[in-house]
C-alpha cells in the first residue's frame, strides 16, 4: 500500500521465536493476532509497520497455523490468505529490530500475543521501554492477549508500573484453565489475570475465547487470539478521533 504524508503508521510487534520452558515446545506469535490486526489497519487506510524485539525471521505458534495438521485454526481464512501472499510472508523473513526504530515514527503500538511473550518479554526491556514511550507521549498504546504480558513488566518513567490503576483484559484464569486442561499439564509459567491485579490493574473480562478489547484512554488491551479485529476497532477508532 502506498503511504500518504498525512496516513497514520501502526507499529505491529510480534515475539521472535523461543522454546517453552514449561512444554518443552517451539513457541511464537500467534498468528491471527498479527494477521487479523494488519488486516483491519490496513483496510482501514493505516501504514503497518511489523517488527520484533530482536528482529530478524519470526515464527508463528503451531496451533495458530490454520495449515497445521491439528486443524485448531483451521477457519482462519484472514491468516491462510495471508499465507498465499510472498510479499507478507517475506517480510516475516527479515523483521526490523526495535532498537532500529524510534517511537516518533509512529501513531500507535500494538503488541501482538502467542506463547512466545510468556517466556520472553521479561527479558525484552528496549521493547518495554518503547512501549513506555508511545504510552508517555499520549500515543494509542495496545496490546493483546499474552502479548499483554510486556505490560507486567512496563514501567513508567517514575519507575511505578504503567497498568497501575489502570482497566485492562488479557488472556484470562477461566482460558489458562481450558488450555492446561487440554494439554494435561501447566502451559504457562504464570497467569496474566493473578500478576496484572497484583500490581493494582483494575483486571476486566468477557466471556471464555470470544471477541473482547478495552479502552482506558489511549491503553488498549485485547483479551485473547479471538480478540485482534476488537483491538484493532479500538486503535483504529482512536486514531481518527485523535
Amino acid at each position: 500500500m502506498e503511504e500518504h504524508a498525512n496516513q497514520k503508521h501502526v507499529l505491529l510487534i510480534v515475539a521472535n521465536p523461543a522454546v517453552s520452558t514449561t512444554l518443552g515446545w517451539p513457541v511464537g506469535f500467534w498468528a491471527s493476532e498479527l494477521t487479523h490486526v494488519y488486516y483491519a489497519c490496513s483496510e482501514a487506510g493505516l501504514a503497518v509497520t511489523v517488527a520484533s524485539p530482536q528482529g530478524g525471521k519470526v515464527e508463528m505458534d503451531a496451533f495458530s497455523n490454520p495449515l497445521n495438521p491439528d486443524g485448531y485454526a483451521a477457519d482462519d481464512i484472514i491468516t491462510l490468505g495471508y499465507l498465499h501472499k510472498e510479499s507478507f510472508t517475506a517480510m516475516l523473513e527479515n523483521t526490523p529490530a526495535v532498537s532500529e526504530l524510534d517511537a516518533r515514527d509512529f501513531d500507535a503500538i500494538v503488541v501482538a500475543g502467542g506463547l512466545s511473550p510468556m517466556f520472553t518479554f521479561a527479558e525484552e526491556t528496549e521493547l518495554q521501554q518503547l512501549f513506555s514511550q508511545f504510552y508517555e507521549s499520549g500515543k494509542i498504546s495496545a496490546a493483546l492477549c499474552h502479548g499483554t504480558a510486556l505490560l507486567l513488566y512496563t514501567k513508567l518513567s517514575d519507575g511505578s508500573p504503567l497498568i497501575q490503576g489502570k482497566t485492562m483484559t488479557g488472556f484470562t484464569n477461566e482460558e489458562e484453565d481450558y488450555f492446561d486442561q487440554t494439554l494435561g499439564q501447566k502451559v504457562q509459567p504464570f497467569r496474566i489475570e493473578d500478576e496484572a491485579k497484583a500490581l493494582g490493574a483494575n483486571f476486566v473480562k468477557g466471556n471464555a475465547f470470544e471477541p473482547y478489547a478495552y479502552r482506558d484512554g489511549h491503553l488498549i488491551t485485547g483479551q485473547q487470539q479471538h480478540s485482534g479485529r476488537k483491538t484493532a476497532e479500538l486503535v483504529i477508532e482512536a486514531l481518527q478521533l485523535g
